[in-house]
């Protein structure tokens, strides 16, 4: 059967990157099948070059949310481009396509990088959800986002098998959905990983749009959310305090996480889940120890 892509774009105040995120795609060796835009409440320019842009690529269709504005101070907190994506889906007949792939406004992909990942799935039916990574603006210039490729994949550029995408059904609209989604891909049998010589550039730093220090707060309070324990999390939040603004923001994260405690955020429900990832984050311990040990 032959692979059919649809690639949906929640956006909100992106002018001053989705004509970069445009061209990038129309230049693409294998371009989607169809570029679903759904902008967002914009208060920006970029409904206008939307329309200006959807008239140039006969694969681009744009939407406006009907859903009012949410006045909120971090709309990352309440899944707001989960929601706006699955909106989106559900008014596209998105069980035709092979392919489903979520990318972010901002990202900008290399002309070869639909035609490899799509070459990827063709050669692995049990690969489920898979993706790039990505070059993150820095004051040092671009630098590549340091993430555990061989089973995560950045919310911003995700890519379901269709199969895959059913028996995870769909993705949740909240906090930690791009983790949850992985989670139960692997549950359902699929295999998840990054692909690392899939390059783009993330032209707004990641966890950026409402605060970098936010980010970090609401980074630990989805970890919370996502059953990880609290050892797993002290060693994250070192990790993390030597990320710019280091030492803070190891703390803002570490915050996050028992702020969640402390109000008792909610979690996620499945019993299954939980035992899930606490029996991968067990394996993942157990190998990092015994490459501590080999490389005494």
């Amino acid at each position: 059967m032959s692979q059919r892509l649809l690639v949906i774009s929640p956006v909100r105040n992106e002018a001053n990157h989705i004509a970069r995120v445009a061209r990038a795609l129309a230049a693409q060796t294998r371009p989607p099948d169809a570029w679903l835009v759904i902008d967002d409440n914009s208060t920006d320019a970029t409904p206008e070059i939307l329309a200006e842009l959807a008239g140039q690529l006969p694969f681009m269709h744009v939407q406006s949310s009907s859903g009012a504005a949410r006045q909120v101070p971090d709309r990352l907190a309440v899944a707001a481009e989960a929601c706006a994506f699955n909106a989106a889906l559900s008014s596209m007949p998105w069980q035709t396509y092979t392919h489903i792939s979520k990318l972010d406004g901002d990202i900008e992909l290399p002309p070869r990088y639909f035609e490899l990942l799509l070459s990827e799935f063709a050669g692995d039916p049990s690969l489920g959800l898979a993706g790039g990574v990505l070059l993150e603006p820095s004051p040092a210039g671009w630098t590549l986002d340091p993430f555990p490729y061989d089973y995560h994949v950045r919310g911003a550029l995700k890519c379901y098998s269709r199969p895959c995408f059913e028996a995870i059904g769909g993705i949740e609209e909240r906090l930690g959905w791009d983790t949850i989604d992985e989670v139960y891909a692997r549950m359902r049998g699929f295999k998840t990983r990054s692909l690392p010589e899939l390059v783009g550039w993330h032209h707004r730093p990641l966890a950026s749009a409402d605060g970098v220090l936010r980010g970090k707060v609401r980074y630990g309070k989805s970890f919370y959310m996502l059953h990880f324990p609290l050892p797993w999390v002290a060693l994250r939040a070192i990790k993390t305090g030597f990320e710019r603004p280091r030492g803070v923001s190891g703390l803002a994260f570490f915050g996050g996480y028992l702020q969640a405690v402390a109000t008792g955020a909610p979690r996620v429900e499945d019993p299954a889940y939980r035992r899930w990832v606490r029996r991968e984050l067990a394996g993942r311990m157990r190998a990092a120890l015994g490459r501590r040990v080999r490389s005494l």
